[in-house]
């Protein structure tokens, strides 16, 4: 049965890839035997409550092997019909080339870019220990023989691509720090990657690297022995540890192809697939699904599950009866991310009596209550909690047998760190996670993955220019700000005061659907007059008008913002110029505002200047020429902050005789 079953699976798999003429044929035929005892032996799921909050989770990391999850999520009930798989990789489908969050049914993270599916995977593994932790059934025990409403694992499939990339690293680090027992990943060991044989890269022993880790090693020498595989994560399941199987396969089994790296990317003939089909005595009919061997393993499955769900189901309306008198929105967060809260409205404990505050000092407030008021919101930093001020002062951290607080250590793990926080987000969390703006390059690829997975994860970018002086180029942010602009459905705030920070939040909390980076300075800046909250959702607004006549328009963020009031009120005094200033904390807010609105604060026939101290890349097209971008094109230099502004021309005399020269 098992044989037969794992057959069809790859039969339809290499099919898709074949039929679409791309593909990766090789972890189909490898990987079968791996996915099908995940799935028929282990994992408890409902196909009719694909987003049951304690269902175990599955995370292809491999993700170029879509066709192999589809095949099986097909045959296992889920929604994705044959004719899904007929079209794999064409548009308008469900089978496109790489697994899709919220798109496909059964998928549960988008992957592809190699290492990310199990550095998220810990991110998953911290939320159910949070979770299972947190929600207890105090002075009366566990219902239904100690079957308690928490308890699911996180399943990975990863292969050797997945090992080499340092992201997979950095995290499973952390994941056996914080023995996090819920992780199982099976690595499809078959020493091929794409140009070739894996001695020309990856030699080390990868079991004892995870090992050294305080994971759980097992190895299995014969991928297709289904038996073996099962016993492997039986044990792992109760180890009482993070838990890695080395499954040694043979990349392209059962083909001319087998254990050659052509066979990695390559779509096979439809006369290869018609011997392949022979081979494994399955009928030559296109797209052929025996129907009583898959509804022996959906059997397989529901049978298991059905009965996990039923006692889960039980256990809640219990639990919700008994302790939450019938009410069970404080689980919420659990069943779907939404929020919608006025945080305009809520009482912050600022220090009114220090005039000149950093927007990060001023942040570390508003994290605080926010904390306090949000169940599900919680975060850390890259070792950098002092700098960046993100420390929750009320809530104890993460660690080990200790999963109630709000504080992650990532430790100096940037690159893991922005991956986890996708599956805190993919496990209905509102995480942030903070490092200084220049080490920003360090998360792109898990910055990237939560804008197109549209998940509400908040960066928290703290040293936002050159201002921060002495610690010279190295982290003096540049390019960054565009680079971050540059992203689909990432939101990008830079606030000039706590008003516009107190906006920001508003807008990240209640934007449930996108990622957010929120840009501080580490330099204190002075309070300002006519910055307002309430408008930061239009993107940019006015915050000095012209007095009588309009001369020129500066457009400002963040520090720059208290500059250009500054220097408006000087030249109107001084020399006669009437300036009108628009702060634009979030700039794809106001792309996205009515032509009116945008024509209001920047009527055409104006001149308009842009004041931002970072690349000019990204502002040309609020402008007439370069000339009136008063921005930084290159690196900037070691010195005091006074010094490496006048260094780099953005000092006030300077952006003040550049401003009379354009508008007088």
């Amino acid at each position: 049965m098992d044989e037969k079953i794992i057959n069809n699976i790859k039969t339809l798999g290499v099919e898709m890839i074949s039929h679409a003429k791309s593909g990766h044929t090789g972890i189909v035929l490898s990987a079968a035997p791996i996915i099908y005892t995940i799935y028929a032996k282990h994992m408890n799921i409902s196909t009719s409550d694909a987003k049951w909050p304690n269902r175990d989770r599955f995370i292809m990391s491999a993700g170029h092997g879509s066709a192999l999850l589809y095949a099986t999520l097909h045959l296992a009930g889920f929604d994705i019909l044959l004719e899904d798989l007929k079209n794999f990789r064409r548009i308008n489908f469900k089978t496109p080339g790489h697994p899709e969050w919220n798109y496909t049914d059964g998928v549960d993270m988008s992957t592809g870019p190699l290492g990310q599916g199990i550095a998220s995977a810990v991110g998953m593994g911290i939320a159910e220990k949070i979770i299972e932790n947190k929600y207890v059934f105090p002075g009366m025990g566990k219902f239904n023989k100690g079957t308690p409403l928490f308890d699911y694992k996180i399943y990975v499939l990863c292969g050797d691509g997945d090992l080499m990339e340092g992201v997979s690293y950095e995290a499973a680090s952390l994941a056996g720090n914080l023995n996090l027992d819920n992780i199982i990943v099976l690595y499809d060991s078959n020493n091929v990657s794409l140009d070739g044989d894996t001695s020309n890269t990856f030699t080390e022993n990868v079991l004892e690297r995870f090992k050294s880790f305080g994971w759980y090693t097992d190895y299995v020498k014969n991928g297709n022995d289904v038996g073996a595989i099962d016993k492997a994560i039986t044990k792992a399941k109760t180890c009482g540890k993070p838990a890695i199987i080395e499954v040694k396969t043979v990349l392209g089994y059962d083909t001319p192809y087998a254990g050659n790296h052509e066979i990695h990317g390559k779509a096979l003939s439809k006369e290869e697939v018609s011997a392949l089909k022979l081979k494994l005595a399955i009928p030559d009919a296109e797209f052929y699904v025996d129907p009583d061997y898959m509804q022996a393993f959906r059997k397989m499955i529901t049978e298991r599950s059905g009965k996990k769900y039923g006692e889960w189901a039980e256990n809640f309306k219990k639990y919700v009866d008994l302790y939450l008198n019938g009410d069970d929105t404080t689980f919420n967060y659990l069943f779907r991310n939404e929020l919608d809260a006025n945080i305009l409205n809520l009482d912050f404990d600022f220090n009114e009596e220090v005039k000149k505050q950093s927007t990060r000092d001023l942040n570390a407030v508003i994290l605080n209550k926010l904390a306090d008021a949000i169940p599900n919101f919680l975060g850390g930093s890259a070792d950098l909690a002092t700098s960046t001020r993100t420390t929750l002062k009320k809530f104890g951290d993460i660690k080990d047998s200790h999963y109630d607080g709000k504080n992650i250590w990532f430790g100096v793990r940037e690159h893991a760190m922005g991956a986890i926080l996708n599956g805190l987000a993919l496990s209905n969390f509102r995480p942030f996670g903070s490092t200084f703006l220049t080490f920003s390059d360090y998360l792109k690829p898990s910055i990237r993955l939560a804008a197109l997975m549209k998940l509400p994860v908040t960066y928290i970018f703290s040293h936002d220019t050159v201002a921060i002086g002495e610690d010279g180029p190295t982290h003096q942010p540049i390019e960054q700000l565009a680079s971050l602009r540059s992203i689909p459905n990432l939101n990008v705030f830079r606030p000039a005061d706590k008003e516009e920070l107190i906006g920001s939040w508003n807008e990240i909390i209640n934007a449930n659907h996108n990622p957010n980076a929120l840009i501080l300075s580490k330099q204190e800046l002075e309070p300002l007059t006519g910055t307002d909250r309430s408008k930061v959702k239009n993107g940019a607004y006015i915050v000095r008008h012209e007095k009588q006549h309009l001369h020129g328009i500066i457009i400002a963020t963040g520090s720059e913002v208290y500059t250009a009031l500054t220097l408006a009120e000087d030249l109107y005094r001084k020399v006669g110029l009437d300036i009108r200033i628009i702060s634009m904390p979030c700039m794809e807010l106001y792309l996205k505002q009515s032509e009116e609105y945008q024509k209001e604060l920047l009527p055409i026939g104006y001149k308009v200047i842009v004041l931002e101290a970072a690349s000019s890349f990204g502002w040309h097209r609020f402008v007439y020429n370069q000339n009136y971008l008063i921005t930084i094109d290159e690196f900037g230099v070691s010195g005091t902050r006074d010094e490496v502004l006048k260094h780099m021309k953005f000092d006030y005399n300077s952006i003040r005789e550049r401003i009379v020269q354009l508008l007088k």
